[in-house]
């Protein structure tokens, strides 16, 4: 006898490496909870302005986890793991790379201008 045909639109929602759609429902829940509490902190300027950047960083950063967790399915289980190596090495190379890029562009910033000269001393022509 013959194997019954086996789609892949089937195996959608199955396997470990597509979600299903009820956590794509709850991720873009997440998503919106989180985009709408980001607007409110701003639009409502009930917070303090240092306190209201903290809590923009930090739904910021939630809101990067949700999105990488319900949409991109990066974590922990086993056929998720070379994903996650492969985001984790570029996350990483990124941070190094501007993080040296900014420490350099200060570096000369402060080695290279003159603080010890007035702007009309910088301005003659000795």
């Amino acid at each position: 006898m013959s194997k019954p045909h086996s789609h892949s639109l089937d195996k959608i929602g199955h396997g470990a490496a597509h979600g299903s759609l009820r956590s794509y429902v709850v991720g873009l829940a997440l998503s919106l909870l989180l985009t709408l509490a980001s607007f409110g902190a701003v639009t409502a300027d009930i917070l303090p302005r240092d306190v209201g950047l903290v809590v923009i960083v930090v739904l910021c950063v939630v809101q990067l986890i949700v999105q990488l967790v319900w949409f991109l399915h990066i974590g922990t289980a086993r056929d998720q793991r070379s994903n996650t190596g492969i985001f984790l090495c570029t996350a990483f190379l990124i941070i190094v790379i501007v993080g040296l890029s900014l420490w350099v562009m200060h570096n000369a910033n402060v080695n290279m201008m003159p603080t010890q000269m007035s702007v009309e001393r910088a301005m003659a022509h000795d």
